[in-house]
């Protein structure tokens, strides 16, 4: 075995020989790929996942990593024997909330380019999969590009390329180890020796946190087991022989999946309770069966079994096959937050993870990681994959355990995109809690916190007829949400805002530090604030986020609580060696409260010297102040687009703030606000939201932030800006004609005849009495009064390109 390579790669499954074939293509073959089992049944997920690859998905990112990976997968053979088999995909619906998720998930794949899909008939859908009795079912949705992809024969293939370039494969060879040394991975160390590297890339599937845990490097996924059982041969397909005919097909009402082989079915449930196991119980190779099988468990069938033969009555009696090989309890991987987790680690430099990835995913991931590591970014945005988003408490095993748990049993649930998780709650709470609780908040979770939605003490209803919302947007939803909008815009309103990420940079070099990584200029006078993006090298927008400048070497950096430890490890990585910058997380030592309306200075006054006036204190600057006996800070800035401030102090004074802030603004018809009517104000006045307007897909041009880019300095992306030219395409602004219409995000824009983009944001504007919705339009489009639809659960509502912000054009009341 080679004692160095410029990357090891843990792990020669699917991802693992994805992602060497990948750097291999991008001219860095000098990798050397490992594994405690034999090439390339390793023994894994890959060796045993039956490979049904449905595409769509509602997240962009993973529904075009799945359709990169089925282009990849169609173009292998190993030794004459293809890797994948486009029979389709089918998914079926017993019930109207079934159909109508049947057709929002076709919304999906037409934003997202998966083409060709089709809405069927129960008789339709039996002309595809003869076994299937129409009468069980509603109708079923069609994707014809789906299919069965062979995870180790496609491991195979693409390992025989990448050794053609020069990477080096090593079965049964066990790691051990790393070395570490001065906060980056120097070697591996294995039961075969020591390997030098200059990288480690952890495609260890289910294994994973184990091999972290050697480097330091935490990997938050829970192998749980799910059930596949290959039936006896059944005498409709007597004579079969070919590996798949039929349609896979998914039945997700019951959490099942069935696919066709040769003369008989494969049938995978994961209709039982969630089977965990934890990284001291998975077996290792050589055992009876595969390390990532489990013993079958016969009871956790029962059910499955009788609706298999309800749905396929030719299944019936065929499901309890004499040889045990044939049934079993098959280990996949499953995080937090159900997304996979890829990238750069923030603990130990070098230490590269790509983990919980499927094999629809594989091929497509591999190639992304791969990018990121040979040439410093992906061309897609991983932000929901990104191996640091997580807060510590997200990587402790009990949060692993429980929230891996409930991933496995929504695994085919239809989730609103509201949806709260129910457990684990309460980990993390803001000073204004209990103020929060006896004004009948209800809670919604963020990075950990318990954050207010809305208050039912501010549900008072007027009759308008937003009121009345039903269906799909009324659900977790209430009136509440847009009287609290409206006292917004009328009066004032206070919001949480603790869980922003607030960030000290400060030395010497800080200065220097945030002018390179920053797009806006930072060198101002103190006490300025600055709204800014910081950029990829080829311009996208990685962050977004305000600094303030407090003194010559300080600064605060404020951005989102969903974004903050992918921001926080960004920043981080920019540091160069020498730079004299700290950077401190103060989150946990601040409080944060927005105070915004046309009277909130009145309210302020009252418990403050300072002086307040616009001229003593203007937009986008901070001062120090003391709210009663509370030493402070403000920041007169605002996301809602309202006269208001920042207002930051120590976190144990928090509740004495709220309470003066309380008092004084009865008199003003002060209300607490939640974040429903957070985001409908922020729409409304055109303010953009990192992870749905902003990603690094997207440069600040495109995205209307050019204001914010100073193209006189040096920063990071902008010479990658100067290159690319005038924008293809921009972020709109629509407005819907049906004044009662309200659309959530995700759905596909329409013109002309076909679908252009997709909405990336949308909420209704209860200030303009419309449903407002954003999406990058092309640039011929993107101009006022173009007509465009929207297709909502199928369907195609009107709408027209507006003029923004909808809200205060000439921004006059933040100003005065």
């Amino acid at each position: 075995m080679r004692d160095r390579a410029q990357t090891v790669i843990v792990g020669a499954g699917i991802v693992g020989a994805s992602a060497a074939y990948h750097l291999a293509e991008m001219g860095q073959a000098d990798v050397l790929v490992i594994d405690r089992g034999s090439l390339f049944e390793t023994g894994g997920s890959t060796s045993h996942a039956p490979g049904l690859a449905f595409q769509t998905n509602g997240s962009r990112t993973m529904c075009r990593i799945a359709q990169d990976s089925v282009r990849l997968y169609g173009e292998l053979d190993v030794d004459g024997e293809p890797c994948w088999y486009g029979v389709g995909g089918i998914e079926v619906a017993t019930s109207e909330a079934r159909m109508a998720e049947l057709r929002r998930r076709r919304g999906w794949a037409r934003s997202y380019g998966i083409e060709d899909t089709e809405l069927l008939t129960p008789e339709q859908t039996t002309e595809r999969i003869p076994l299937l009795d129409p009468s069980t079912i509603l109708g079923s949705y069609l994707v014809p590009s789906d299919g069965i992809a062979k995870g180790a024969r496609i491991a195979t293939a693409l390992a025989r390329r990448a050794c053609e370039k020069g990477v080096t494969f090593e079965g049964e060879v066990a790691v051990i180890g790393f070395d570490v040394a001065g906060g980056r991975v120097r070697a591996v160390l294995t039961d075969d020796g020591r390997i030098d590297c200059e990288r480690v890339l952890i495609c260890a599937g289910i294994w994973g946190p184990t091999v972290g845990a050697m480097a330091g490097v935490p990997i938050p996924l829970l192998a749980v087991q799910h059930q596949l059982v290959w039936t006896d041969p059944l005498p409709e397909l007597a004579g079969e022989t070919r590996e798949i005919v039929h349609p896979i097909l998914r039945h997700q009402d019951f959490a099942m999946y069935f696919r066709q082989r040769e003369d008989h079915y494969g049938v995978g449930s994961y209709h039982h309770e969630p089977i965990a196991t934890s990284q001291s119980d998975l077996p290792a190779p050589g055992g009876e069966l595969q390390p990532s099988l489990m013993p079958f468990t016969p009871r956790d069938f029962d059910d499955a079994e009788a609706e298999a033969a309800r749905l396929l009555p030719a299944l019936a009696g065929t499901m309890r096959p004499a040889d045990p090989s044939r049934s079993l309890n098959g280990m996949f991987s499953f995080t937090p937050d159900a997304g996979s987790i890829v990238g750069e680690s923030a603990r130990v430099r070098a230490v590269w993870i790509c983990e919980a990835v499927w094999v629809t995913h594989a091929g497509g991931m591999g190639r992304q990681v791969a990018e990121w590591m040979a040439t410093g970014e992906s061309s897609y945005d991983l932000a929901e994959a990104d191996a640091n988003r997580f807060y510590p408490f997200q990587t402790t095993p009990p949060y692993v355990l429980e929230r891996g748990k409930q991933q496995y049993r929504e695994v085919y649930d239809i989730l609103h995109p509201l949806q709260q998780p129910a457990r684990p709650r309460g980990l993390r709470l803001t000073p204004f809690h209990q103020r929060h609780v006896e004004l009948g908040a209800e809670f919604f979770t963020g990075a950990g916190w318990e954050r207010p939605q809305w208050f039912d003490a501010n549900k008072v209803l007027s009759g308008a007829a937003w009121e009345s919302r039903t269906g799909w947007t009324a659900q977790n939803w209430s009136p509440a949400v847009g009287a609290e909008h409206l006292a917004t815009r009328e009066r004032a309103a206070l919001f949480d805002l603790t869980p922003y990420v607030k960030l000290d940079v400060e030395g010497p070099d800080a200065l220097a530090f945030l002018e390179r990584v920053c797009a806006n200029r930072i060198d101002r006078r103190p006490g300025t604030v600055i709204y800014t993006s910081m950029l990829t090298p080829s311009g996208g927008i990685r962050c977004d986020l305000t600094v303030t400048r407090a003194d010559e070497e300080s600064f605060m950096v404020v951005t989102g609580g969903g974004s903050g430890m992918h921001d926080l490890a960004w920043l981080r990585r920019q540091l160069r060696d020498d730079e004299r910058v700290s950077i401190a997380n103060m989150t946990d030592h601040r409080f944060c409260l927005g105070l915004w309306g046309p009277r909130a200075r009145e309210v302020l006054a009252a418990v403050t010297d300072a002086d307040l006036a616009n001229e003593a204190f203007p937009y986008m600057t901070m001062r120090e102040l003391a709210i009663g006996e509370v030493p402070a800070f403000a920041q007169r800035i605002s996301y809602v687009g309202e006269l208001g401030w920042e207002l930051y102090g120590p976190i144990e004074m928090g509740a004495r703030v709220w309470d003066l802030l309380w008092e004084a603004g009865v008199e003003h018809g002060l209300i607490a606000g939640g974040l429903g009517a957070f985001d409908s104000l922020r729409l409304e006045k055109g303010y953009r939201l990192w992870g749905q307007d902003l990603s690094t897909e997207h440069d600040p041009f495109e995205a209307g932030l050019g204001f914010a880019v100073k193209m006189d300095k040096a920063f990071q992306g902008r010479d990658a800006l100067r290159a690319k030219g005038a924008p293809a395409e921009r972020l709109a602004c629509m407005t819907l004609e049906d004044p009662d219409a309200v659309v959530m995000g995700k759905e596909p824009i329409r013109a002309g005849g076909r679908v252009v983009s997709y909405v990336t944001s949308a909420n209704y504007g209860y200030s303009i009495g419309r449903g407002i919705a954003y999406g990058y339009l092309p640039v011929e489009l993107a101009s006022e009064d173009t007509s465009v639809e929207i297709e909502y659960f199928g369907d195609r509502l009107a709408a027209n390109v507006a003029a923004e912000p909808l809200w205060d054009p000439a921004g006059e009341r933040l100003r005065v």
